[in-house]
């Protein structure tokens, strides 16, 4: 597939027949279920003109059925662009496809979707891990040139990690939320995922920016990243040491040969702990379905989408949201009202928001003698279909990415290699907020050497 670097470069016409190869590739590679549109059978969403890049069902493109891959927003129609994607077309990329995911971001594999199913492209008998898990198995199965994902614990990094492509989250706030079905409003961030890190920086520099719609943008000037890259830049690189306690033997040893290849090119290497990773589970899990119980209460069958037949408004509440919801949803909306609740607010919410703070300090005081971290993204490469039935077994696989967002600062994940049964493995560079510079200088020089050592 050509990369996005590439197809920037190409003229109109050039543009036209990318377009036409790309939907004759998607319908050759239907079965991966990678877009809504195929498991649907209907013609892709598109716009005319424009670089085509895949996009999550969460984020809205006007005029199209946007739905978050859930029953309860079916027949809703966006009647605005998020703002990121009115950022790609004034770059000259439009939006193209929507990607499967998890219903409401809510998932670790893409199985919790309305319409079914995406497959890993490199054995479909295995998830291709969640919630983007449409938009990384895209670009993996080479029909996307890039994708937008979102990430509020993982689902970008996690995704590209098990599908063996580059997935990147923003700090907090350096992409605007607006147009992007909320989750958890302070944990969720849009991101690209795409061939290399080079296209992740070009995307990434294109999407971002302040926006005045958008009470969570920060409001500080865009520097472009992708213009500076340097691979060759030597950096201090902490490695988290007990994070490798709970991987696999594949993933210690692929990501210790990382390590080993990141020294022999000269970068400094020293190695640090975290707080024990149950902990960020914990403090997640309350922090992100408090503020999904809230956010969700706008899905009433009055506003959005779905509308059970009722005889009285209390049942019509009732019937929609117990029909709409999957079991995931009201799962978590149901904790997130628990813990909000009168008598475990305190017990439970402002203890969580306490461990936030403490795993943020604990960040900012590695950061402080270290230009990144370097960790796994995730205990194992991608897991066979069913064979996570319990719930709290699913949320383990983001015991390395959660703790990102809930400091709020930038991570790319990149693929350094392959389990035993030639499954991708991917691996986390993490740096302080804003500095998404150093942040794809690091990921670019990884890549960089494990290219050459292939070579």
């Amino acid at each position: 597939m050509i990369t996005l670097k590439e197809a920037l470069r190409l003229d109109k016409d050039g543009i036209a027949k990318l377009r036409e190869d790309l939907k004759k590739k998607i319908e050759e590679k239907k079965e991966i279920g990678a877009y809504v549109e195929q498991l649907l059978d209907i013609e892709i969403a598109e716009l005319e003109d424009g670089i085509p890049i895949a996009v999550k069902d969460n984020i809205q493109v006007d005029g199209w059925s946007v739905t978050s891959c859930s029953n309860i927003l079916q027949g809703y129609i966006a009647p605005y662009n998020a703002t990121v994607i009115d950022n790609m077309l004034s770059h000259g990329l439009a939006p193209f496809g929507r990607t499967n995911m998890d219903e409401f971001a809510m998932g670790s594999s893409t199985e919790s979707s309305f319409y079914g199913k995406t497959l890993n492209p490199h054995n479909t008998s295995c998830v291709p891990g969640g919630s983007s898990g449409g938009s990384a198995a895209a670009v993996a199965a080479g029909i996307a040139v890039a994708a937008l994902g979102s990430d509020t614990g993982g689902s970008i990094r996690q995704p590209a990690a098990y599908c063996g492509c580059v997935g990147m989250k923003p700090t907090y706030g350096k992409v605007s939320r607006y147009g992007l079905a909320s989750y958890s409003s302070s944990l969720d961030q849009i991101g690209p995922i795409t061939q290399n890190v080079e296209d992740a920086a070009i995307l990434y520099d294109i999407i971002a920016g302040h926006e005045k719609r958008d009470s969570t943008s920060a409001n500080i000037a865009h520097e472009k990243v992708s213009d500076k890259l340097n691979s060759d830049r030597k950096l201090t690189i902490a490695v988290i040491e007990n994070y490798f306690e709970e991987a696999s033997e594949d993933v210690k040893k692929v990501t210790k040969k990382a390590i080993e290849a990141l020294k022999n090119a000269g970068h400094k290497i020293v190695y640090k702990s975290l707080t024990n990773t149950k902990y960020d589970i914990a403090a997640y899990y309350v922090i992100a379905a408090a503020e999904a119980s809230a956010n969700f209460s706008r899905y009433d069958g009055v506003r959005y989408g779905n509308r059970s037949e009722a005889t009285s408004l209390k049942e019509m509440y009732f019937k929609t949201r117990s029909e709409g919801f999957g079991e995931e949803v009201k799962r978590r909306i149901l904790l997130g009202t628990f813990v909000l609740s009168s008598g475990y607010y305190d017990a439970y919410y402002i203890k969580a928001q306490k461990a936030r703070h403490f795993i943020k300090s604990q960040f900012e005081s590695i950061l402080s003698e270290a230009d990144l971290i370097f960790a796994p993204v995730t205990p194992t490469s991608a897991f066979e279909f069913g064979s996570k039935s319990d719930p709290l077994e699913m949320y383990l696989e983001d015991i390395y990415t959660i703790s990102v967002n809930l400091a709020g600062l930038p991570a790319i994940s990149l693929p350094v290699g392959v389990d035993n049964k030639n499954m991708p493995i991917g691996a986390q560079f993490i740096a302080q907020a804003y500095d998404e510079q150093v942040l794809f200088d690091g990921a670019m020089s990884l890549e960089k050497i494990l290219k050459n050592k292939e070579l």
